[in-house]
């Protein structure tokens, strides 16, 4: 079994980009991103509505890093401090070596190829490092932008789920996409 320990905090970065712990600074950030209806569009959740649903997305995204059981990143553009995204890791299977990959980002960021180049960054520490074995991607099949930035790091589609999740009173279908490690290596 895989076994994961984010204590201290890796810090990474890309050529435009830096990877750090969220803090409760972040907050009006995450409210940004989590109560805004354009990021949430294919993520199936509710909409952050006050600072205290941001605190409490920070609050649970950083005691399953404490745990050692799924790891995310505040991104910001170098230079920068301030959060324009959440990536990471979660929904992780240490006995399968598998996780799943989570993204988004503020749509004024959107077109810069910054969720391509912080997925290659991740996928990189979470095969290379943390010696994961495969990740998976679940998108809504409407999230085109989204399949894009997985295709372009390598992952396949690996399944097509018709109608099988409900929300907000319609029913929308799951692609899975999925990266082996030793695919991701030969990039």
């Amino acid at each position: 079994m895989l076994q994961l320990n984010f204590s201290p905090f890796p810090i990474l970065e890309s050529e435009r980009l830096r990877f750090r712990k969220l803090t409760n600074e972040d907050a009006p950030e995450v409210l940004a991103l989590r109560g805004n209806p354009e990021t949430m569009k294919f993520i199936p959740r509710p909409l952050a509505t006050n600072i205290e649903d941001a605190l409490n997305h920070i609050k649970i995204i950083n005691d399953k890093i404490d745990e050692n059981l799924d790891i995310n990143w505040a991104v910001t553009e170098k230079g920068s401090d301030k959060c324009i995204g959440i990536m990471g890791f979660y929904r992780t299977q240490p006995e399968h070596f598998r996780t799943e990959l989570g993204y988004m980002i503020v749509p004024e960021h959107n077109g810069k190829g910054y969720v391509t180049e912080a997925v290659k960054t991740l996928l990189n520490y979470a095969f290379n490092t943390l010696n994961f074995h495969s990740i998976e991607a679940v998108i809504d099949s409407r999230h085109i932008a989204s399949e894009r930035v997985l295709q372009k790091n390598g992952f396949e589609k690996e399944a097509h789920f018709k109608e099988n999740f409900y929300y907000n009173n319609e029913f929308t279908d799951t692609v899975i996409y999925g990266l082996l490690k030793r695919n991701f290596n030969k990039k």
